[in-house]
């Protein structure tokens, strides 16, 4: 829940398969949210340590205890506190560290940052009370004992389990309390992990290079047309100017410029560890999900993909734009800035997305990159179902439902359900058909 980017893109889901950990950043005001839902359903499929930052302490949210409730009943995941916020909104005061045992005060000042931090030793530190005030410091007292009696000390080995997630509380704005985070972030989290193949697990420590492509980015230099091909590395040593196999076209491949990205800042790389990620100039080789590899046939486990809340039709303005339309939209689907759809007859095209935001980037990308005006139509569709099971109910149910049955970028049927009564009719009414509305996508398959 990024504060300020609730719409974010399907991307988002593909980069959380390809990290070790993550952090998640809450809203104390909004709490969970669905988008919050999601990724935590990936980190489950992963089993992806998960550390929590709960943000905006300097506004008037929910309360503290509330909000560990509702991350445990919400996410299905146990929570223990690293640090407790002292009331919130104008009365913020700061968080008391609880594995040092030590105070952290705030002064509500945007202007600033670290420099308002005043450190004390102790909760039973006797300025307490003239720092924070009597009525804080006998509160803060009590959390704490009952923190202390509730979770004790965190495990470790639970963390790295993805059991339980480590809770700080802050402001990000100001700078508070992120510091305590990211050092215990550096203490607690994994060395690289391994990754499992169809053909079998990946350990970090093998000699030899092997990597997938999570993310694809369209037009870095519009003026070039460049992609950008995000590749993790996941054993061995990968290195500038040695051909790789990319297993999905059996070719063997060559990168000269390989980058490392910083913020807007990007470096030439020489050589890249289990781990790390790299930027490589792509010509339309890749797709997400694509093998590099030092010769062996390995295909890594499918990037996650989510039924969209939002379809449109794409609508096209200039026919005599049509291919750079089509054109745009394969690039930026392919790149997760939203899902594509298609059907026949008539080759129409929905479009999919988590939010509303996303049409507007993609309308304008597609006019400003491609030339190609379009508008986006709104369409009465519920979920998009990936299908699997029995192969003759399948293809029965889709000559039956065709006006309901689109195609995916992998050329994948997929039902269209307009209703959640619809679809919970259509699953009761097709017992050998499984209708799911995640599917792993590989693009080797």
């Amino acid at each position: 829940d990024t504060p300020g980017h609730k719409d974010f893109a399907e991307d988002t889901y593909r980069t959380l398969s390809a990290v070790d950990s993550v952090i998640l950043v809450i809203d104390s005001v909004k709490g969970v949210e669905e988008q919050t839902e999601r990724l935590m359903e990936v980190c489950r499929m992963r089993a992806t340590p998960v550390i929590t930052f709960v943000n905006k302490m300097d506004r008037d949210g929910k309360d503290p205890f509330d909000l560990l409730d509702e991350l445990e009943n919400k996410l299905n995941i146990h929570v223990h506190p690293m640090s407790w916020p002292i009331n919130s909104g104008r009365d913020f005061k700061g968080v008391y560290l609880l594995p040092s045992r030590s105070l952290n005060l705030f002064e509500s000042n945007k202007t600033k940052v670290a420099n308002d931090i005043i450190r004390i030793e102790g909760a039973d530190d006797p300025q307490l009370p003239a720092l924070i005030g009597e009525r804080n410091a006998s509160k803060l007292k009590e959390d704490v004992d009952l923190i202390d009696g509730v979770y004790g000390a965190l495990d470790r080995d639970s963390y790295l389990r993805a059991e339980v997630s480590p809770v700080f509380f802050g402001s990000g704005l100001n700078n508070f309390g992120v510091q305590e985070l990211l050092e215990t972030f550096l203490e607690l989290a994994p060395t690289p992990v391994h990754r499992p193949t169809k053909e079998r697990m990946v350990e970090p420590t093998e000699p030899k290079f092997t990597g997938f492509v999570f993310k694809i980015h369209a037009n870095i230099d519009p003026r070039h047309r460049d992609r950008i091909a995000f590749l993790r590395v996941c054993s061995g040593k990968f290195e500038r100017n040695k051909l790789y196999r990319h297993v999905r076209s059996g070719k063997d491949l060559r990168f000269a410029n390989p980058y490392t990205f910083l913020a807007r800042s990007k470096e030439v790389v020489e050589d890249a560890y289990a781990g790390d990620v790299v930027g490589l100039y792509d010509t339309g080789n890749f797709k997400i999900g694509d093998t590099l590899t030092e010769g062996e046939i390995l295909h890594f486990q499918g990037i996650p993909s989510f039924s969209p809340e939002i379809f449109k039709e794409v609508i096209n303005l200039d026919p005599l734009k049509s291919k750079q339309l089509e054109k745009g939209i394969e690039q930026l689907t392919e790149e997760g800035l939203a899902q594509l759809f298609r059907q026949e007859p008539g080759n129409r095209k929905y479009i999919g997305t988590v939010g509303e935001l996303q049409f507007e980037v993609l309308q304008h990308r597609l006019e400003h990159e491609y030339g190609a005006k379009c508008r986006f139509e709104a369409r009465n569709i519920h979920k998009a179902c990936w299908m699997s099971g029995d192969e003759t109910a399948i293809r029965d149910f889709m000559k039956f439902r065709q006006n309901n049955i689109a195609w995916d970028k992998d050329n994948q049927p997929v039902f269209l359900a307009e209703t959640a009564f619809t679809l919970r009719m259509t699953q009761d009414n097709n017992p050998k058909i499984q209708f799911r509305t995640m599917v792993e996508l590989a693009a080797e398959d």
